[in-house]
């Protein structure tokens, strides 16, 4: 049964029973404290958590989920996997424990012929919450299963909360046995690899608080409406009715393995090793088509470093696999291929998928290779340390700063650093590498910690939002009176907001413009009978409610009062400029560089837009001028701004564009600016004709990534100040210079080319005078150990390469001997420079200047370092020069 027939079986079998359909959510959770979509429950959390009122009684939904707190156990068991699909059925308040055991049991064990999964009951297992009783009796009164493979476990198992205040309550877990040839007999009680769960269902049915762990905690009474959470592994699934040994061997997944194992010339199950590098390409490669096709793209933080992350295992998978080229072309095609019957959507956005994987894979092709110039150099200094009668020589080794260094600085893998340090016979200390690594990880904990903590308990929401779904009514007017539902100070639920106080309020209805969408929240007021406050942010924490921020600076505010909000004019006005400008510069966008420019994230408020696009190359003068031309002759053309309210298949269905990283309801606002030309969905504020943005001021264009672009723009009246200020700058230019302003230009770079000609005449002087100190300190040389020594402190000196200069025709008098050079001085801004040399000879007798170099920065407080003929080395206490002159001929003697 192919994987997405499992899909399909599930949703109708749910549909059929009263459950609405709820399409998958985006990878990309809308839950603050959550990167992905992690779990099938995550979107439905709101309405579990009353937190807000379910829009239906029951529900069911196939979720894509990205989980990577595992990933390095893809590829060796048979279930781990960082994408996955999570099939679930939920009530609201509904059915409760009676109703979802017997949906599960009914839908496993019908017969395929019927509709159903056709699992027969003497594979199944099932466990049940040891003080679950009524969970106990109605397995038995519903399934064919007999009491022994009904097993009661304790709370580490069947106990669900989220370690938090809130839901809780017991859960059921359904397992398959795969047969006694996986292991042990005794059920899921063994904890043996032989039992695969492949269903969970949750009974939320208790209100916990003083919670200390996952397990400790108090039930203070039963929950409102009882519900009921469930979820069936369909990966798991798959691979058991495929008849397949694990989920890397599914429909969805196994294409990739074999496209990969062709490449490298491997053959799947010959090689352990080789097996485990093959599945976590599978899974990797189809968890980067899905995060990529849900508008996630590379980069060094947060979602996107997780994506890059996953993307460059499975090049260094392929590179130890041994495939050193390209190969994202190859495996990416496939796995659309493989996605595209459950998901049509990666079929219809490959080309953006493609071009942005391709693209990092090439940046990180490049990365590995200047990595391993890095580490080459590292071995030679390694090898060369180890030499017989070299002192402290203990054998071969990398030192782990250097291996963390290449893996946190130039993003090269550690195993790839093992492998090519064990093929030159070459250690690597990963005991100070590992040291290093936790250390990050601590860091990185503490930061998260941090940030988590700043963020407000959404709990306190959840009576406000009960009370209704609060109406914007700013589209119309900027002036609406209103009621104060509830109030917010210092995180908890208040009857007051007195004067100076900062506070969060929720009215029933706001004219005031909530952040979302890209542009900034409104400026503006809320005043009553005796009091006003200034709103200071406005923002949806929870869907359907707004929650303004205010300092309180007259009077007191107290729930049930009158209350107006008034949006600042002038502001507003400046932020639907903006906003339906960057409508504008994105038209012009796709207008000059083509359909595949989409947005990839966006910024306004008055006076300023930012634009993120998918592109992979710096924009020219010239391509920039003529984005900025378009989109000011669509002001000037005074394009007709038109907003409407329709369904999303509606709006869908005549070409208006979803941008990645939005999530819409089911009714949607499209706006159009020139008909089709600028037509997208959108619930921010707008002009009423183009001619109103005013000005478009392009003033800079920059990388966010390998694959996205940034352009930045100012808007309105600050586009004309901006360009009347470099007016005022041009005048003053023309006159300084004397030249009419249309000559400014030739006559900077007339004066630009004379300065550049006096300092290379400058230079030129420099190093000839330095160069005549060549007699002098050459006479100077001293013994150091067994070669000859130049050691001198130069004082101030032109350049480095002044220095670098002097320091070679020093060696070259050295001839044949083993003579070393040392010299150091100070460049600009007085920051201290060491440079080494070394003849043929002294390397012989394992005198090396890269070492040299490396031991006389740390010194100076920096670093350095190179080859073993030339290397130079820095730092920032110019002080220390006499003492890491005396430190490198130290290691000299040594």
């Amino acid at each position: 049964m192919q994987t997405a027939e499992i899909q399909r079986r599930w949703l109708n079998f749910f549909e059929q029973r009263g459950h609405t359909v709820v399409p998958s959510a985006s990878l990309v959770s809308d839950d603050p404290s959550l990167m992905f979509t992690v779990a099938g429950m995550v979107p439905f959390v709101p309405y579990l958590s009353g937190l807000v009122p379910a829009p239906y009684d029951r529900a069911t939904s196939v979720q894509k989920c990205i989980r990577t707190n595992d990933i390095e156990e893809v590829g060796k068991t048979p279930r781990h996997g960082t994408f996955f699909q999570m099939c679930g059925n939920f009530s609201f308040g509904d059915y409760f424990k009676e109703g979802a055991i017997k949906f599960a049991w009914e839908l496993l064990t019908t017969s395929e012929a019927d509709g159903g999964l056709g699992f027969s009951p003497d594979d199944l297992w099932v466990t049940v919450y040891e003080e679950d009783d009524e969970a106990f009796a109605l397995w038995q009164q519903h399934s064919s299963l007999p009491d022994e493979r009904i097993q009661r476990l304790g709370k580490d198992t069947n106990y669900w909360s989220t370690g938090q205040p809130g839901p809780a309550g017991p859960c059921s877990e359904i397992f398959f046995d795969l047969g006694p040839e996986y292991g042990i007999d005794g059920g899921p009680a063994t904890d043996d690899d032989r039992y695969v769960e492949i269903w969970n269902l949750v009974f939320m049915q208790y209100q916990i608080a003083d919670v200390k762990s996952k397990l400790d905690f108090t039930i203070v009474g039963d929950l409102p409406k009882q519900n009921i959470d469930t979820g069936m592994g369909l990966e798991r699934v798959a691979f058991i009715k495929q008849g397949v040994n694990n989920m890397y061997e599914i429909d969805q997944v196994r294409p990739v393995l074999d496209r990969a194992a062709e490449l490298a010339g491997k053959t799947y199950g010959a090689a352990i090793e080789d097996d485990v590098r093959l599945r976590v390409i599978a899974d990797h490669v189809r968890s980067g088509l899905m995060l990529i096709g849900d508008g996630v793209t590379p980069s060094n933080e947060g979602r996107g470093y997780i994506l890059r992350r996953l993307l460059r295992r499975v090049t260094l998978s392929m590179r130890l696999l041994g495939v050193n080229g390209p190969s994202f072309a190859e495996l990416f095609p496939v796995s659309r291929d493989a996605m595209q019957a459950a998901y049509p959507e990666v079929a219809e956005n490959f080309d953006f998928i493609s071009r942005v994987a391709y693209a990092e894979e090439k940046t990180f092709l490049r990365t590995l290779a200047s990595g391993i110039q890095i580490l080459d150099s590292a071995i030679e200094a390694a090898v060369s340390a180890s030499q017989p009668g070299k002192a402290g020589s203990t054998g071969a080794s990398v030192d782990g700063d250097t291996a963390f260094l290449l893996h946190d600085t130039h993003g090269f893998p550690v195993e790839l650093t093992l492998e090519i340090a064990e093929e030159a016979g070459v250690s690597v200390d990963r005991e100070v590498f590992a040291t290093l690594m936790q250390e990050q990880r601590d860091r990185a904990k503490a930061d998260a910690k941090a940030k988590k903590g700043q963020r407000a308990d959404l709990a306190v929401y959840k009576e406000l939002r009960g009370l209704g779904e609060t109406a914007f009514v700013g589209y119309d007017s900027l002036v609406h009176e209103s009621k104060v539902l509830g109030i917010v100070v210092d995180g908890a639920p208040a009857q007051e907001a007195r004067e100076g106080e900062i506070a969060e309020l929720v009215l029933a209805e706001t004219a005031l413009f909530a952040e979302s969408g890209g542009q900034d929240s409104d400026n503006g007021v809320i005043v009553g009978d005796g009091f006003e406050a200034e709103v200071l942010d406005v923002q949806k924490p929870v869907p359907g409610l707004i929650v303004h921020t205010v300092k309180v600076t007259v009077g007191s505010i107290g729930v049930d009062a009158r209350a107006e909000t008034r949006v600042d004019a002038d502001y507003r006005r400046g932020a639907t400029q903006a906003h339906s400008a960057t409508h504008i510069v994105h038209a012009a966008l796709r207008d000059v560089l083509g359909p595949n420019a989409h947005q990839a994230g966006s910024y306004n408020k008055a006076g300023y837009m930012r634009l993120d696009f998918t592109h992979s190359e710096a924009l020219s003068a010239a391509t920039k001028s003529e984005i900025e031309e378009i989109s000011n002759l669509a002001i000037r053309s005074n394009y007709a701004v038109v907003t409407r309210e329709m369904a999303l298949d509606d709006a869908k269905a005549m070409g208006a564009m979803a941008l990645f990283g939005e999530k819409y309801g089911e009714r949607v606002r499209v706006v159009d600016i020139g008909g089709e030309w600028s037509r997208e969905l959108c619930a921010g504020t707008h002009v009423a004709t183009a001619a109103e943005v005013g000005m478009i001021n392009l003033v800079s264009e920059s990388s966010v990534g390998s694959t996205n672009r940034r352009v930045e723009s100012l808007v309105g009246l600050e586009a004309f100040q901006s360009f009347a200020a470099e007016r005022l700058i041009v005048q003053q230019l023309a006159g300084g210079l004397r030249v009419p302003r249309s000559e400014v230009v030739s006559r900077v770079e007339d004066l630009s080319a004379q300065l550049r000609a006096a300092e290379k005449k400058i230079a030129a002087l420099e190093a000839a005078k330095l160069a005549e100190r060549v007699p002098e300190l050459f006479a100077g040389a001293e013994r150091a150990g067994s070669v000859a020594l130049v050691s001198a402190d130069l004082g101030t000196v032109g350049s480095p390469d002044d220095l670098r200069g002097l320091v070679t025709q020093l060696r070259d008098k050295f001839g044949s001997e083993p003579g070393v050079v040392l010299l150091a001085g100070t460049v600009a801004e007085g920051k201290p420079v060491v440079i080494a040399a070394t003849t043929a000879a002294a390397r012989e007798l394992g005198v090396k200047a890269g070492d040299l170099a490396k031991r006389g920065a740390q010194v100076l407080g920096g670093g350095g370092g190179g080859k073993p003929d030339l290397a130079q080395g820095g730092g920032t206490d110019p002080s220390q020069i006499p003492a890491a002159l005396a430190e490198m001929r130290r290691t000299i003697e040594a």
